[in-house]
């Protein structure tokens, strides 16, 4: 009986000691600027909003597409339109003709996962994303 137990006990220590590592967060990677240009470019970027997902695509010329129509979003403004993109030192900046009545935005972006990442826009506003290759 007291080897079982032992064994027993050795793997409740074992189960703890899995869900501690698994709980612990892991570290955000914030990207350069070259990393940043990388990241996404080629991929659809998924930001998470109320709606539901909303995909934005940049290509390596320098525009992003974003494309809202899928969520219902054309009641509250044009649903799809293409901007211009950049990398300016450490931040992604985009300049859409209409949304955001045309002003420039910059981000920083942190790596929380393979995929995922946490924006940091440059008026405080952030949110969640993730990107689809």
């Amino acid at each position: 009986m007291t080897k079982l137990l032992e064994e027993t006990m050795h793997h409740v220590i074992l189960a703890a000691a899995a869900v501690f590592i698994l709980s612990v967060p892991v570290s955000a990677k914030q990207l350069s600027g070259p990393e940043m240009r990388d990241f996404v470019t080629g991929g659809k970027v998924m930001l998470e909003t109320g709606f539901g997902d909303f995909p934005l695509r940049y290509d390596p010329a320098g525009q992003v597409t974003g494309d809202g129509s899928a969520l219902g979003l054309a009641r509250f403004f044009s649903p799809r339109e293409t901007g211009r993109w950049w990398v300016e030192e450490n931040r992604l900046c985009q300049k859409w003709p209409s949304w955001y009545r045309g002003r420039t935005f910059c981000f920083s972006i942190e790596l929380t996962g393979n995929n995922s990442f946490r924006w940091i826009r440059d008026d405080g506003d952030s949110g969640q994303g993730r990107l689809v290759r």
